[in-house]
């Protein structure tokens, strides 16, 4: 059967609109690493990065190739963990608005992968990528267990500018609730497609962790 993770992993990917309390177990990934401006063509060559690896290992089969321990499955969201460099920081902490910190953006950008996925499967899978997209940082791609522990999220409907209001709902659950966030940092996953759908509709997945 299909591993679907809109159905068999909806508490992780797909919360209510109201914050919520989850323990987020240990999950491997295809990861890159990177800064600026998410709307500059640096930030746009990661995500394509991640999805042809991803896709070339899901595909696999149609080239004949099945790894051990292979099974049908859904491709996972793109996912991203999201802070600010030193200047960015300081900017921040002077009052500077967020929307006009972009520049200063870091970003570690991940898919997950199935269980059956390990370092060698993704080496070959980068060769073979490689070859087809020479203009992609292939080469940036990592493989990684992370392991995220106890978390606030929430969805949330609207535009990446608007998030700052889910995550001040998301801090006062936090407080409410005895919690105390690790960080401004924090994780998004995309449940929308920003070219096919209208900012005031994407779905997002906002995280932080607490403690």
């Amino acid at each position: 059967m299909k591993y679907e993770w809109r159905k068999k992993d909806k508490a992780l990917y797909l919360p209510t609109k109201e914050p919520m309390i989850i323990d987020i177990p240990p999950m491997q990934y295809l990861v890159i690493t990177g800064e600026g401006n998410p709307n500059g063509q640096g930030f746009s060559e990661c995500v394509q990065s991640l999805y042809a690896m991803s896709y070339g290992i899901r595909m696999l089969p149609k080239t004949g190739v099945i790894p051990v321990g292979y099974y049908e499955y859904t491709v996972f969201p793109l996912e991203g963990i999201w802070s600010f460099s030193e200047e960015g920081i300081n900017r921040l902490q002077v009052g500077e608005d967020l929307i006009n910190l972009k520049d200063y953006m870091t970003y570690k950008l991940m898919i997950r992968q199935p269980d059956f996925v390990d370092w060698d499967l993704v080496e070959k899978i980068r060769v073979s990528v490689a070859t087809k997209k020479k203009s992609l940082p292939i080469d940036r791609v990592t493989f990684e267990t992370i392991s995220e522990g106890n978390a606030v999220q929430m969805l949330h409907i609207g535009s990446y500018d608007s998030e700052p209001e889910s995550f001040a709902r998301m801090e006062a659950f936090a407080s409410e609730q005895g919690l105390e966030r690790k960080g401004k940092h924090h994780k998004e996953i995309y449940l929308s497609d920003p070219n096919k759908v209208a900012p005031e509709k994407q779905k997002t997945t906002l995280r932080f962790w607490v403690r």
